[in-house]
């Protein structure tokens, strides 16, 4: 077993090779960035059997964990979804490069010129669990945006996450860039997570992806900045304006595609209007589908709602659901219980959809859509850390540009104050 000491003294040559490297990647060339890229999307395809073959090893680690059905499913990689990864990596390839980008520019009366323009945060932690894919999408994103990035995969993931690491070192060291850029925590000792929530001389922003636990642990302990968001408590509202056949697709789309997801619904908001014809419907719909309907009162479902199937993330085949009165009642519904990830609203009514964008405050809003596109790659940021929730710098997707901080140039000709 690792001891502290290990850990501590682990973290600073992470953290210090990490420094290094990011002093090389803020200056890289794009083109040496996109081939870099290309290099890792073109290992990971050559190494996809490698890859499967490590990956079998974490879904029996998973099972002998007891993990749910939702979680080995997020856990587990086929061929298809390591072309998921593969696009990935080319999609990213091919976003615009953001480093140095002009974000505003202009002339002061004293004679100055002013710009403000794009510039890697530095080195970034991302803490994560179970997901696998989630190894390449943020190695890409730190490097697309000229950050080193050290990752801290999740104990079930151990494997997979070696096995697509070398991928991305094979294509950082064949484009000519530090190996070091991307940097994978090699341990499973959970203390490796606590020294790097600590290392303020080496991480500029942390970045937790996972469940309750995790990010709340991150949020709680962390010294060094997070982006974050704790559940993602989506909720679903049907308006009595709307389209039944929209619904219907949108409402079974939002829960049953991948219910592992942060997007997935987990609450339907029905109009009381239509809550005996539709929201009926609606409701057998979903138990049809297999999913367990917790439902309040005037509705029957699979089981009875508690007050704790309100603002609860089920990541299963569950949803809650409740008659609401109107729009106001849907507002105060999610105002209440909302994670301030993902709603939507499903209405025809241009008033009701205007009331539902304008009065949510969650960082996606969603109208006639499911949920289910509440994902940076869906977004065309080619990829996502993750959805942050909070106010500052980085909201929803967590993409390239969120990657990057700002600098200011200011500009003179001989320019003194007077």
């Amino acid at each position: 077993m690792t001891d502290a000491i290990d850990i501590s003294e682990m973290m600073r040559d992470l953290g210090s090779r990490a420094r290094t490297a990011a002093t090389v990647l803020a200056t890289a060339s794009a083109e040496r960035k996109h081939a870099a890229l290309i290099g890792a999307a073109e290992a990971v395809w050559k190494g996809r059997y490698d890859i499967i073959e490590a990956n079998l090893k974490d879904l029996e680690f998973g099972k002998g964990k007891g993990l749910s059905d939702a979680m080995m499913d997020r856990l587990m990689l086929d061929e298809d979804r390591i072309r998921g990864i593969v696009d990935g990596l080319r999609a990213v390839a091919e976003l615009r490069d953001p480093v140095g980008e002009v974000i505003a520019d202009w002339d002061r009366p004293t004679g100055l010129n002013i710009q403000r323009v794009r510039t890697p945060l530095g080195v970034i932690g991302v803490i994560y669990e179970s997901r696998p894919n989630v190894t390449a999408d943020a190695a890409a994103l730190c490097l697309k945006a000229g950050n080193a990035v050290i990752l801290r995969g999740g104990s079930e993931s151990f494997h997979s996450s070696r096995a697509i690491h070398a991928c991305i070192v094979d294509g950082l060291v064949k484009a000519n860039l530090p190996a070091d850029s991307v940097q994978l925590v090699p341990t499973r000792d959970r203390a490796a997570v606590q020294a790097m929530l600590h290392a303020v001389e080496y991480i500029d922003v942390i970045v937790p992806r996972g469940g309750k636990g995790l990010v709340g642990l991150v949020q709680s302990e962390a010294r060094v900045p997070v982006f974050a968001h704790l559940e993602g408590i989506v909720h679903v509202y049907v308006d009595a304006s709307a389209d039944a056949e929209k619904a219907m697709k949108v409402v079974l789309n939002a829960k049953t595609r991948r219910t592992g997801i942060c997007g997935a619904a987990e609450c339907l908001l029905l109009d009381h209007k239509i809550a005996q014809s539709l929201g009926a419907d609606l409701v057998k719909a979903l138990m049809d589908k297999g999913v367990r309907v917790h439902a309040g009162e005037g509705l029957v479902g699979t089981d009875v709602a508690t007050e704790d199937d309100w603002g609860r993330e089920y990541l299963d085949m569950d949803i809650a659901a409740k008659i609401v009165d109107g729009i106001d009642g849907a507002i105060a519904h999610i105002r209440t219980y909302s994670s301030n990830h993902t709603d939507c609203v499903i209405a025809e009514d241009p008033a009701v959809v205007a009331r539902f964008f304008n009065e949510i405050d969650s960082a996606i809003l969603m109208h006639n859509a499911s949920t289910q596109f509440a994902d940076g790659g869906e977004f065309g940021m080619g990829a996502e850390i993750g959805i942050a929730t909070g106010k500052m710098h980085a909201r929803g997707p967590v993409g390239v540009e969120q990657l990057t901080s700002f600098k200011y140039l200011v500009r003179g000709n001989g320019t003194i104050r007077s």
